[in-house]
């Protein structure tokens, strides 16, 4: 369950390719790679069991040498998003404790404060590739430089990764490292994954999400694990992802519901240029996806399409396939690690049917936010701490199937009645007219708040009155109307991470802050 075993046996074949830039990794370049720089880690800067590097890069596919290297030597590795300002990431590197920081040129501003932190103040511990950084090392000459001896000890070691912060400050998500060598316990995806959706040796997988985030990093992990080829883009683009299939023959990839959304607004002619027949599994998670967005995708590629819910946390995981979504429209499944409770305000068990905060019990707690006991409690039930929440709510069917209704942070009480925003955005984004879409609650006098959606139009549509009494009149034909937002305002665009998470704390902000 790590790419040695390959590495030995098809050293030629590619490990990772960048379409971008035509560069490839085999699987026998990966192992050189990874051995030498976990012989820099250990050997030159005396990295131990337990410690932490820090990855802040685009996507490139140096990454997974530093990754692989980290996990060879039972480190934790955090991936860092390069979108943030020089001092946010500065906070996680002191946060994680990073003893290592290997970084892209290319995100020079994101790190340019890295000297400040006592841990990175050796140049040798700041380590770049694809160009040149004041105070940093070059990889290249650390990767000559560096033993290419074989490892003879490589404890398993995991992610240490930061929740998005859409809600407030990242968090640390440190689980408990693995007990084990490398190529003896497999980690938690390949285990719970790989089998569910197919992936092995003759999987090709499109990975078109950055790779700072969970869901990228260890889903290519994953593949590499498996002996599969993995193809990475540099970023989203709807009509090149499916080029990119049809290239590749792609049998695995993994979306978030934007994405689908993007996809099924290219005209006709441009959808049905392209041979996506090769596709066996196409998975998606990070939101709920609007019912309807889900059997459109269904009804283009196949039954393919494939949805967990689970969070960088790990707390638990449930699936649902092409079949029971038809069947079951919004669910996002029946619990497949762990065990569902859906919770009152009191942390009482609900019945089926009813709304509450979802927590997965565990035999035990699978994380702690780092640095953060408080977080780390309220994320506990108040009388299981072996039941774990990410704050999501929902409620079970009676066959035991989880419905999400919204966050809870996100969560508007207008009168005294909750109003789950979600809602109201899965049916606004199937009207023709809407390219994208958020509904926040803001401030009223007279109920104390209010649902507003924020509408970014397709290219053909006009912001008008007319067309925002259209979209409140064709979101009252599918809910009932307390659900349905009392004003639309059309936006040029919304503020989203490149993953398609809607930072709604952004949007509030720049609506108040006007």
């Amino acid at each position: 369950m790590y790419p040695g075993k390959f590495a030995a046996a098809t050293p030629d074949k590619p490990a990772l390719i960048r379409p971008s830039t035509g560069e490839q990794v085999t699987y026998g370049q990966l192992m050189d790679n990874s051995t030498r720089i976990a012989h820099y880690l250990r050997d030159d800067l005396g990295l131990r069991p337990g410690d932490t590097i820090a990855i802040v890069s685009d996507n490139d596919l140096r990454i997974f040498d530093a990754y692989w290297a980290a996990v060879r030597s039972g480190m934790y590795v955090t991936a860092v998003n390069h979108h943030l300002t020089a001092g946010e990431v500065n906070f996680i590197l002191g946060d994680c404790e990073a003893q290592a920081l290997l970084a892209s040129a290319s995100v020079a501003e994101a790190v340019s404060a890295a000297h400040e932190l006592d841990g990175l103040a050796d140049p040798a511990r700041r380590i770049v590739w694809g160009g040149r950084l004041d105070g940093f090392t070059d990889y290249a000459s650390v990767l000559t430089a560096a033993s290419d001896a074989p490892l003879t000890d490589q404890p398993r070691g995991t992610d240490m990764l930061y929740s998005s912060g859409t809600t407030g400050r990242p968090k640390g998500i440190k689980p408990v490292l693995p007990a084990g060598q490398v190529d003896q316990i497999p980690d938690l995806i390949s285990a719970v994954f790989g089998p569910v959706y197919g992936f092995g040796e003759d999987s090709v997988y499109l990975s078109p999400a950055p790779l700072y985030h969970a869901a990228p990093l260890r889903y290519c992990a994953m593949v590499n694990s498996l002996g599969g080829t993995v193809v990475v883009m540099d970023r989203f683009d709807p009509e090149e992802s499916l080029r990119l299939i049809e290239q590749y023959r792609i049998t695995h990839s993994q979306w978030v519901p934007t994405m689908f959304v993007r996809m099924l607004k290219l005209p006709e002619q441009v959808r049905s240029r392209y041979d996506v027949s090769s596709m066996r599994a196409a998975v998606h998670a990070a939101a709920p996806c609007p019912a309807q967005v889900k059997a459109e995708m269904i009804a283009w590629w196949g039954p393919v399409i494939n949805e967990y819910y689970a969070a960088t946390e790990a707390a638990g995981v449930a699936l649902i396939g092409s079949q029971e979504a038809l069947e079951r429209p919004g669910s996002v499944g029946r619990a497949a690690l762990g065990i569902v409770h859906i919770c009152g305000p009191d942390g009482e068990d609900l019945p089926a049917g009813e709304v509450g905060v979802v927590y997965f019990e565990r035999d035990e707690m699978p994380f702690v936010y780092h640095n953060d006991p408080e977080k780390t409690a309220a994320a506990q039930h108040p009388a299981h701490p072996n039941w774990a929440t990410t704050g999501d709510l929902g409620y079970l069917d009676e066959d035991g199937y989880l419905y999400l209704t919204d966050r809870k942070a996100f969560t508007i009480i207008s009168g005294g009645v909750n109003i789950y925003p979600q809602e109201a955005e899965n049916i606004l984004i199937n009207h023709p007219a809407v390219f994208d879409v958020g509904v926040i609650g803001l401030p009223d006098d007279e109920l104390g708040e209010v649902a507003v959606g924020f509408v970014q139009l397709t290219d053909d549509a006009q912001p008008s009155d007319d067309l925002a009494d259209e979209l409140i009149a064709y979101a009252k034909e599918h809910l009932a109307a307390f659900k349905v937002p009392r004003q639309i305002r059309f936006v040029e665009d919304l503020p989203r991470t490149p993953t398609g998470k809607l930072v709604k704390g952004d949007l509030r902000t720049q609506v108040l802050g006007g």
